[in-house]
C-alpha cells in the first residue's frame, strides 16, 4: 500500500503542475502588468501635464505682455481689453494646476481657452496658441 500512495502522489503532483503553473503565471504576469500599467500611466500624465503647462504658462505670458502694451492707454476699447486680460490673469491665478484630480480643472480650463479666445477676438489676433509655439520653436539662442 506504501508503493500505492507514492504513485498516487506522483500522479497528483503532474496532475496539479498545470493548476501550480497556471497560478504562478498569472500572479507573474499580473505583477508585470500592474507595473507597466503604472509606468505607462505615469508618461502618459506627465506629457499631457506637460501639455496643459504649456498652455497655460502661454496664457499667462500673452496676458502679461498685452496687460503691460495696453496699461498706460485711456480710451475705452483699451480698458475694455485690460480688464477682460486681468480677469484672464484672475482665472490663471485660480486655476487648480496643482490638483490634476480636481473636477474643477477641466471647467477651468475651458473658461481660461474661452476667455482667451475673446481676448484675441478683441485684440485681432490669431487663437491658436500653438502658432505662436510653432514659431518660438524655430528660435535658437
Amino acid at each position: 500500500m506504501a508503493g500505492g500512495s507514492g504513485k498516487e502522489d506522483l500522479f497528483d503532483n503532474i496532475l496539479m503542475a498545470d493548476e501550480k503553473f497556471r497560478g504562478e503565471g498569472f500572479r507573474e504576469g499580473y505583477e508585470r502588468g500592474t507595473r507597466r500599467g503604472f509606468q505607462n500611466g505615469r508618461r502618459h500624465g506627465a506629457s499631457h501635464g506637460a501639455k496643459l503647462s504649456t498652455e497655460v504658462s502661454f496664457y499667462y505670458g500673452f496676458a502679461t505682455t498685452w496687460n503691460c502694451l495696453l496699461h498706460n492707454n485711456t480710451d475705452p476699447k483699451s480698458r475694455k481689453r485690460v480688464k477682460a486680460l486681468e480677469t484672464l490673469l484672475d482665472l490663471i491665478q485660480n486655476c487648480p494646476l496643482d490638483d490634476p484630480q480636481s473636477t474643477k480643472l477641466q471647467d477651468d480650463m475651458e473658461k481660461l481657452r474661452s476667455k482667451f479666445r475673446q481676448i484675441c477676438s478683441m485684440l485681432n489676433v490669431p487663437t491658436d496658441f500653438r502658432d505662436y509655439v510653432k514659431t518660438a520653436e524655430g528660435t535658437s539662442f
